[in-house]
């Protein structure tokens, strides 16, 4: 049925924004949350695109997601934004996963060079953001931009790439994480390396676990291991994994309050995005570990995604502006995309069907 529910979805929504330049990131009841074709969300709609492909084989899907791809093109030589992974990855990057081809080769390595121009050697990391009052600020959703470095590098054969992500993957590691194994969102740096702050941006606190910046966490470090191999990165993702299934307070369905520390549970917004971004990450670290830790992590993706596909979260067809999922959570300190869809709760949703179906084949 989630499959069925998603192709119509994706049908409706790539005909509704069929002329227009960008498609929006949100709906609120009566209108969506309009973007311009630099958001940040911009790749994950194509994204999906790709995904349904890859799972249906349905060759209408490919005509889609390329022509939604193309709508991207110019975000990749962009130096004002850590964001090129979302972007540029999960658009072209699924199209080269697809098709192989030249054009959407060339269009990653673009983006990786960019990317790679926001680094800074002497603090040894990309750095997030150019507005605010931080000096150099870090976020946790930075982890998962690297993916598209670690691919240039195997891709090209220009370790450059490869060695930026490390660095950044291993100062994140050192700084990021409290002892319970929660992660801050916002860690800003001074100029020599050392640290200026430690807080958040859309978390409820400065020392609250922000529901999707956790998810963030599990799924960057699992996916920095399963191209470097590095133990530090695994154990990382264990950690994280083991304190997100062991909270006390997770709701019954699995899907998170948008911050684990607000105020007011259980009637507190959930966010099906970090869910399904979970789901996701936990269906990659199953295949990635062994033994009984590896049926535990497949069960509880497997859960979220049972809970994901029910109708308390899944869109009734033609419902929901048409995007798939329902009860996700933006930024709840600005008031931004309460119990809202998210465009990318969508593309991480559809990920862990694709991962779920390859690992029960």
């Amino acid at each position: 049925n989630d499959l069925y529910v998603a192709g119509q979805q994706l049908d409706s929504f790539a005909a509704r924004f069929d002329t227009g330049a960008a498609t929006p990131r949100s709906w609120n009841g009566t209108k969506y949350t309009t973007i311009s074709p630099s958001d940040w969300t911009i790749g994950f709609f194509p994204g999906s695109l790709w995904l349904y492909y890859q799972i249906t084989g349905d060759k209408k899907y490919e005509a889609l997601a390329e022509k939604y791809t193309a709508r991207i093109a110019g975000n990749e030589i962009r130096t004002d934004t850590h964001d090129l992974g979302f972007i540029i990855f999960c658009s072209y990057g699924k199209q080269q996963e697809v098709k192989k081809d030249s054009c959407s080769a060339a269009m990653v390595i673009a983006a990786s060079k960019s990317l790679v121009s926001r680094f800074d050697p002497k603090i040894g990391l990309i750095r997030s953001w150019d507005f605010g009052d931080w000096n150099y600020p870090v976020i946790i959703d930075n982890m998962m931009n690297l993916e598209m470095l670690f691919w240039a590098s195997e891709y090209t054969g220009d370790s450059t790439y490869r060695n930026v992500a490390i660095k950044h993957a291993d100062r994140t590691l050192e700084n990021h994480f409290r002892a319970d194994n929660t992660c801050y969102h916002v860690v800003s740096y001074n100029n020599d390396g050392s640290i200026e702050s430690k807080g958040t941006y859309q978390g409820y606190s400065d020392d609250s676990a922000w529901a999707r910046g956790q998810a963030w966490a599990l799924y960057g470090y699992t996916m920095c291991y399963r191209y470097t191999r590095y133990e530090r990165y695994l154990r990382k993702a264990v950690e994280v994994a083991e304190m997100i299934m062991n909270l006390k307070d997770m709701p019954e369905d699995l899907v998170p309050y948008w911050d684990y520390n607000a105020p007011g549970k259980p009637d507190v917004a959930r966010d099906a995005s970090a869910a399904a971004i979970s789901a996701s990450a936990l269906f990659e670290l199953s295949s990635l570990t062994s033994d009984g830790h590896s049926q535990r992590y497949f069960k509880y993706a497997e859960d979220i995604l049972r809970s994901l596909s029910s109708d308390e979260y899944l869109a009734a067809p033609g419902d929901n502006g048409d995007f798939i999922l329902k009860h996700c959570t933006g930024a709840a300190p600005f008031k931004s995309e309460v119990d809202a869809p998210l465009v990318y709760a969508d593309y991480y949703f559809l990920e862990a069907i694709k991962r779920y179906l390859q690992e029960t084949k």
